[in-house]
């Protein structure tokens, strides 16, 4: 793991030599830059760099966890970790990928800073939550706002429904990185920016690949192809994948995802 001095930003890299591409990516609630390892390694041996930003609240990250003041902030250490990717390869086209709540983050960075990136690559984006909760539960969680915009609450998914891998679900119920917190002020700006995306999708100008789950038990995919359908981006493309669950890239079949991913990549490099 590296630590910008500067800005404080902590992430995590796979350089290639002489890189033909950069990825920077956005990984969701819950969890850190290890989750990229399967499509980090993928696409070095393709010769296409990736630096995987660690979101604060979350990870190897200090301070509270799942707890962030504003959205803004991670905004700001993207396009942070971005100035960095671009100085460490020069010339080379940059793409934001996003997974979940990272999909959604990814989603809002590229409509405010277009010129940054090549393309845009949302896995699964959290655009509207599937898992159930009552207005009486939505009240509880966001009455705190008042009061102590730092009080934890538990979000109520497991391994199991990120991804049918047994062999990684057990490697994420043991990784002391994961956790399954979020405050009330980071629950608020979630919903925040999950309803800001009407309004963006009609800004978005960049290319987007759009990466959907068949058979996502914490997203609805509905909500994806709604965004989708209103992008402004002429170019744009979206594949679901039937069998496969919330988290493409890390559950089986993976691969057919990295090679989409590939093929859609190397024809805007």
């Amino acid at each position: 793991m590296i630590t910008d001095k500067k800005t404080g930003i902590i992430y995590k890299e796979w350089k290639a030599a002489s890189a033909d591409a950069v990825f920077l990516l956005v990984h969701g609630l819950g969890a850190h830059t290890g989750r990229w390892i399967f499509l980090a390694d993928f696409f070095l041996k393709r010769n296409i760099s990736s630096y995987a930003i660690e979101l604060r609240g979350f990870g190897e990250t200090k301070g509270l966890k799942g707890h962030i003041d504003s959205f803004k902030t991670y905004l700001n250490d993207i396009a942070g970790l971005r100035e960095i990717i671009a100085k460490e390869n020069k010339g080379k086209k940059i793409f934001l990928i996003g997974e979940s709540v990272g999909g959604l983050i990814s989603f809002l960075t590229a409509s405010v800073l277009p010129d940054f990136f090549a393309g845009l690559i949302s896995i699964s984006p959290a655009f509207a939550s599937k898992l159930k909760a009552t207005p009486l539960a939505y009240f509880k969680t966001l009455a705190p706002l008042i009061y102590n915009p730092k009080k934890q609450f538990p979000i109520p998914f497991d391994s199991k429904m990120c991804t049918r891998d047994t062999e990684y679900q057990r490697t994420m119920n043991s990784d002391l990185r994961e956790h399954r917190l979020a405050t009330s002020r980071f629950i608020f700006e979630l919903i925040k920016a999950q309803l800001s995306c009407n309004i963006f999708s009609k800004i978005v100008d960049v290319p987007v690949l759009f990466l959907l789950s068949g058979n996502d038990k914490l997203v609805i995919p509905e909500a994806t192809r709604r965004v989708f359908n209103r992008l402004r981006a002429k170019d744009k493309k979206i594949i679901e994948y039937p069998r496969m669950y919330h988290a493409l890239s890390i559950d089986l079949d993976k691969e057919k995802v990295f090679n989409d991913i590939l093929d859609w990549v190397e024809k805007r490099i």
